[in-house]
């Protein structure tokens, strides 16, 4: 389907009313057995991985990272749908899925280490600590394809579609407006398409490709390229962690289920810069960054929950915790050491290699010829 604005789901407006719009309509008995311990820990995810992040924009500017991609502003769009994923499911990330890695067990050091320039990737995907998240992904695009890939395999191998609701599996790929643009998404829909992929595609229209506003990439909202290629796509405001979530939920339900891919045009807003690299002042106005400031998922979910009774205790319990998570981050930052002199050679091959053996105890031999700690 198409999604003109009039079709957006949303079910908390900007101040925290329950007000679902007419397309939210279908997604209400999901969202009403949500239970108040559930939509607490949204609340404490959003609030932890956002002190989370801001941490690690301080750190960059302080010369502990090479670079940084805040999540500022998109906490609901990632906390909803990483919510929604099942055990079994695999996440594709772009680069700026802090959020959905952290509720999938992938440690926030983790990350740090790859924009520090001291890992090669990150984190170990096939650990089952790292709840089946793949490496994050600084080619735009390209992780969509992967997504694709990985789903079909799911297909072919029996693992979707199968009735067995604790079995079968699906794929949530994310990506961003800049990246719909790319060729690989479109070609990632082709085949999701045409082999019924269980594959969800994830699109977090935060409004701007570095500098380039989304009114400038497409003439339509960008769910209609998904809608394209027969894959049912939805539009949710992807500031209200609760349409977030239901949306997923049942796009991720029903691609498990066989009933192919699904898209989701999660729409919300970069509210800090592209990447640390970035200077947002230079190409959109105060004006419209107050205006989505006022659309904060963070404040707009503690004013839901405050109507529905949640206690001053919770809120200081889940500032302090953001607190903590932050001041650790920092620590654990700080006492990074460079990575083992040989790790450029691991992993290289999956079996080891003569060539690769020789280069490694050549280096080591090289440097090994310098006095003191000339090398």
């Amino acid at each position: 389907m198409t999604s003109s604005e009039t079709e957006l789901v949303r079910v908390l407006e900007a101040d925290g009313r329950f007000a679902p719009s007419p397309a939210a309509e279908q997604y209400l008995p999901l969202i009403e057995a949500i239970s108040d311990a559930e939509l607490e820990q949204f609340y404490r995810d959003m609030v932890v991985i956002r002190a989370i992040d801001t941490q690690a924009t301080n750190l960059q500017r302080q010369g502990q990272l090479a670079l940084w991609p805040p999540s500022r502003g998109q906490e609901a769009a990632q906390v909803g749908s990483g919510r929604a994923a099942r055990a079994q499911d695999t996440i594709f990330p772009s680069y700026r899925e802090h959020a959905v890695t952290r509720i999938r067990g992938v440690d926030p050091v983790d990350i740090i280490k790859l924009m520090r320039g001291v890992s090669h990737g990150g984190w170990d995907p096939t650990d089952p600590k790292n709840g089946n998240t793949r490496l994050y992904t600084l080619v735009l695009g390209s992780q969509v394809l992967h997504a694709t890939g990985y789903a079909m395999g799911l297909e072919f191998d029996g693992k979707s579609g199968t009735g067995d609701v604790d079995r079968d599996a699906a794929v949530i790929v994310y990506y961003g407006d800049g990246a719909s643009s790319q060729g690989d998404v479109h070609e990632a829909m082709v085949f999701a398409a045409s082999y019924q992929a269980p594959t969800v595609f994830f699109l977090q229209n935060n409004q701007w490709a570095i500098s380039v506003p989304v009114a400038t990439q497409s003439r339509v909202p960008l769910v209609q390229r998904s809608a394209g290629y027969g894959i049912p796509s939805v539009r949710v405001d992807g500031n209200d962690v609760l349409a977030s979530y239901a949306v997923s939920r049942v796009a991720l339900d029903e691609a498990r289920s066989g009933k192919g891919p699904r898209a989701i045009e999660a729409v919300t807003y970069r509210l800090g810069a592209h990447t640390t690299s970035d200077d947002p002042t230079k190409y959109r106005g105060s004006d419209e960054e107050e205006s989505w400031a006022l659309r904060d998922p963070i404040v707009r979910m503690r004013a839901f929950l405050e109507s529905k009774g949640a206690s001053a205790s919770f809120f200081a319990d889940v500032e302090s915790e953001g607190a903590d998570a932050a001041e650790d981050l920092r620590a654990r930052t700080v006492a990074l050491g460079p990575p083992p002199a040989g790790k450029i050679f691991d992993h290289v091959y999956s079996e080891p290699h003569p060539l690769i053996d020789e280069q490694k105890a050549w280096r080591a031999q090289y440097e090994a010829s310098f006095e003191g700690d000339q090398a």
